[in-house]
């Protein structure tokens, strides 16, 4: 017996032993391992601290959303209300029209502006005269650069029906085109699809890259086996680009109710107000202009926090049935 308990506290001493010499090693690797990286961690502290204060320390102003929040008496001294804000604008009649107009030209943008890229991506990458591809390239990649507002004083130019081009254009047949921006279900086709133009071709970088990566045997063999391009795009390129287009979905599922706020502003009127009001701009109007800042707080949180859980739910599902995913 005192042969077998000796054995067995000589072998739970060597058991000890290994597990710190294990992680002596590792721990040894690990402060290696940091002052090798020293330099990239040192490029790294600069954004780190400017993300740190100008994206998690405002989150402290989310507190204003439970509060009635006055600047006289500060975010931590306004009287505490609960949920009540959040109840004040699910029962008010803007609650329906924001969320309504918010899910439209998101969805729309998306079933719409998704595939389109791709395909852009896929006629690009079968041009096989490299100096018109270039010249394709910065045709299509152009219109990204144009700012915000410049681009919604084209599209009133273009559109006005008294002096726009289309006006003009369509008077030299004796048609009269109809007001777009004073249109309430105009708006929307005219948001996405100018959307659409200015950024398509910046949009299909990343596809053209992948379609890059793909390695060129896969055409030869296609080719060898008599395969049309039509086949290569539907059997190599498509399948090979998927995990790619799956990513971009997720994270622009992410931003669902997250519409730009500039360029619908600069469009919005009060003809086409009851199409184009949506979540970011009411939040302006009451925060900015009614000075009802824990109402439009509220709002906004509530904005993120759908979106946040669109983009998990959206992630678990391509997850679960793609193994593609941004986890």
């Amino acid at each position: 017996m005192k042969n077998i308990q000796a054995a067995t506290i000589q072998n739970s001493t060597l058991c000890d032993m290994k597990k710190i010499q294990t992680a002596t090693i590792q721990s040894s690797a690990w402060r290696k391992g940091i002052k090798k990286s020293m330099p990239l961690y040192l490029l790294l502290l600069p954004s780190a601290i400017l993300l740190f204060c100008f994206a998690y320390i405002p989150m402290y102003g989310i507190l204003m959303a439970f509060k009635d929040y006055s600047p006289t008496l500060g975010i931590m001294d306004s009287p505490w209300v609960g949920l009540k804000h959040f109840r004040q604008f699910f029962a008010s009649y803007q609650f329906g029209i924001t969320l309504k107009n918010t899910l439209v030209l998101s969805l729309y943008g998306i079933v719409v502006g998704f595939p389109l890229p791709i395909a852009l991506a896929l006629m690009c990458n079968q041009i096989r005269n490299l100096a018109f591809k270039k010249v394709f390239q910065v045709v299509t990649y152009l219109p990204h650069f144009i700012s915000t507002m410049v681009m919604c004083g084209l599209i009133l130019i273009f559109l006005s029906p008294s002096t726009g081009l289309l006006a003009n254009f369509f008077g030299l047949f004796g048609v009269e085109i109809p007001n777009f921006m004073a249109s309430v279900t105009s708006f929307k086709h005219v948001y996405v699809w100018s959307d659409i133009w200015q950024h398509l071709g910046w949009d299909s970088i990343i596809y053209l890259a992948a379609l890059s990566a793909i390695d060129p045997t896969y055409y030869e063999a296609a080719t060898i086996d008599g395969a049309s391009t039509m086949q290569k795009i539907k059997y190599i390129d498509l399948p090979l680009i998927m995990s790619t287009a799956l990513v971009l979905l997720i994270l622009r599922s992410g931003s669902i109710l997250g519409i730009g706020f500039e360029k619908v502003f600069l469009l919005q009127n009060t003809q086409n107000a009851l199409g184009s009001e949506i979540i970011s701009t009411y939040v302006y109007k009451i925060g900015m202009k009614s000075f009802q800042y824990s109402l439009s707080t509220a709002v906004g949180l509530f904005n993120t926090v759908v979106n946040l859980a669109v983009l998990l739910s959206v992630n678990w599902i391509a997850k679960k049935t793609t193994d593609t995913s941004l986890l």
